[in-house]
């Protein structure tokens, strides 16, 4: 989804892009494909607006209205109303399947924008002026710049040499849709529990073609030790149903399960530099984070609006794009603000999936203490929004 957006914010600017999947694109757009849902901040749907992907997920996205976050079953909760910093929303919950889709349809309208599928990096050979791309059963491709975003097990990064942190959680993150009898209004619950996050995520409804018959929708993320998970996995419906509602609560009514469970099991992963000679690395293939802020996929996006902001600079000047101080900009650009994030959900994570005492009265104040203090709060809710920070172009509201 990230190497995509970038594709398409290079071609638009009047590059020549190729963009290489080792799938195709029709195995990437079936609904088994991917079944998770994406929190798209604010900042990054502006991103997928300016390179015309958003309106085709648009009917398929469901705003986020409100966040709240608890510990537990403590009486201390925060709440955002997204009225206190404007009228926007703080983003919205969109099925993956659906943005790869929206993705592709803007990619029609693109001649310079080729995708070459079902097929695979062998090797890249570089020198001073350009890369050479060898492709498995393709023919050899020519290019100024070459973009990894080939995810957490990048292919592109592993030649190139770079090294990376990271660690296993030992937490596995099920994913699945529940339907149930109750509007949702918008509200995105985490809950923090000794074993892990669980939020549920409000979707938009689901109609039932020709009967008009609406469903309320929400997807769990819902954060187990992985010698535990295979256990809630392979329960019988109705035990694994028991299962969510003990931790939902009874605000959504009735609840089933609606779809497949998914399995992903949770790690850190940073690369200890973003950029070689005439590569650069973008989403999962620079850092990956844990879900419990949502932010992961919004990192990625964020590197794609400096990226591109920066790449089309220098072409519109006629001017070296895959040139090494383009790149130390937006390693500059971009290395803290990843880092600041990885570091802050690795902290939370530590932090409140545990059930020590002392930690959970520093948890509890500190929930409170954001919840009484409006400026803290409102910097917290801007930057949920993806709008706090040195924010490139296409993330400003005025762009």
């Amino acid at each position: 989804m990230v190497g995509m957006s970038l594709g398409l914010a290079l071609a638009q600017a009047g590059m020549a892009v190729g963009l290489i999947e080792k799938t195709t694109l029709s195995a990437q757009l079936e609904p088994s494909f991917d079944g998770r849902v994406s929190a798209i901040a604010e900042g990054s749907r502006r991103i997928l607006d300016s390179v015309g992907a958003w309106k085709h997920m648009a009917p398929h996205a469901e705003p986020i209205l409100d966040i709240r976050v608890s510990d537990g079953d403590a009486p201390f909760f925060l709440h955002y109303d997204h009225n206190e910093v404007g009228e926007m929303p703080f983003g919205a919950i969109v099925e993956n399947r659906y943005i790869r889709h929206a993705l592709h349809s803007a990619a029609q309208t693109l001649p310079n924008l080729t995708i070459l599928d079902n097929t695979a990096l062998q090797k890249f050979e570089r020198d001073d002026v350009g890369v050479t791309l060898h492709l498995k059963d393709k023919a050899d491709i020519r290019c100024r710049l070459l973009v990894g975003a080939d995810g957490k097990q990048s292919q592109v990064r592993a030649m190139a040499g770079i090294q990376t942190a990271e660690w296993k959680y030992k937490q596995t993150a099920i994913v699945c849709t529940i339907r149930h009898e109750l509007p949702h209004h918008g509200l995105a619950q985490e809950r923090f529990l000794p074993a892990g996050p669980f939020a549920v995520l409000p979707m938009a409804p689901y109609h039932l073609m020709g009967k008009g018959i609406k469903f309320y929708r929400s997807s769990l993320v819902w954060v187990e030790p992985e010698d535990r998970v295979n256990l809630y996995l392979e329960l019988p419906e109705e035990e694994f149903v028991q299962e969510i509602r003990e931790r939902v609560g009874d605000y959504l009514g009735e609840i089933s399960t609606a779809g497949q469970r998914f399995s992903y099991p949770l790690s850190l992963m940073h690369a200890k530099a973003y950029i070689a000679p005439r590569l650069a690395l973008i989403g999962d293939a620079a850092h990956a984070i844990h879900p419990i802020a949502g932010q992961g996929v919004n990192l990625g996006f964020r590197d794609v609006g400096v990226l591109a902001e920066l790449v089309t600079d220098r072409f519109h000047l006629g001017l070296d794009i895959g040139s090494d101080d383009v790149l130390k900009h937006y390693q500059r650009w971009r290395r803290f603000d990843n880092i600041a994030m990885l570091a802050a959900t690795d902290v939370l994570n530590r932090l409140f999936s545990n059930n020590i005492l002392p930690f959970r009265l520093a948890r509890d104040l500190g929930l409170w203490t954001v919840s009484k203090l409006p400026p803290l709060k409102r910097f917290f809710m801007r930057d949920a929004m993806g709008l706090a920070g040195d924010l490139p172009k296409r993330m400003k509201e005025n762009n």
